[in-house]
C-alpha cells in the first residue's frame, strides 16, 4: 500500500487516497507509479510514467500546477522506480461532528466510487521499462 500525500496527481489521486501497488512489474506509458524522488532517495513520490527515455523514465504528475517532477529533476532511472500503482481507495469521507455515523445511503455512494484500478492515460505502446528490483524498505509506502 501507498498513501498520496499532495495534490500533484489532482484530478486522477487525491490526498489521503490508498495505493494497492505491485513490486517488479513491467512499467508502460501512462502508468501510475511510485518511485524514489532522484535528489532525495528516502522519499517516495506518485507520478504518471510519461515515456521511456535513454537513462530511464520521464515522469509527471497530473496537476500542471506542481512541478515536482521530471521537469525539475529529469529523467528518472529504473532502479528508482519501486512500484506500479494498481487500485485506488479513496478514504471513508467523515462529517466534523458526527463521531463516525453515517448514513447507509452515504456508506453505499462512498463504497461505488472508492476502490478503482488506477488506469493508464496514455494508449500508447511503447517499450516497456522494469519497476525496481530492490527491497521495499516497509510494506506500507508514504509517498508525496
Amino acid at each position: 500500500m501507498a498513501e498520496v500525500y499532495n495534490p500533484s496527481m489532482q484530478p486522477s489521486l487525491y490526498p489521503g487516497d490508498q495505493l494497492v501497488v505491485r513490486y517488479r512489474v513491467p512499467v508502460r506509458p501512462g502508468d501510475v507509479v511510485v518511485l524514489r524522488h532522484p535528489f532525495r532517495q528516502d522519499l517516495l513520490i506518485v507520478k504518471r510514467a510519461v515515456e521511456r527515455r535513454e537513462g530511464g523514465w520521464w515522469v509527471m504528475g497530473d496537476n500542471p500546477d506542481v512541478e515536482n517532477d521530471s521537469r525539475e529533476f529529469g529523467v528518472v532511472p529504473d532502479e528508482l522506480v519501486v512500484a506500479r500503482a494498481w487500485v485506488r481507495v479513496r478514504p471513508l469521507p467523515g462529517r466534523p461532528g458526527t463521531r463516525g455515523q453515517r448514513s447507509m445511503a452515504g456508506l453505499l455512494s462512498w463504497a461505488v466510487s472508492a476502490v478503482r484500478p488506477v488506469r493508464s492515460r496514455s494508449r500508447a505502446r511503447g517499450a516497456a521499462g522494469a519497476g525496481s528490483p530492490g527491497r521495499p524498505a516497509s510494506r506500507r509506502l508514504r509517498a508525496r
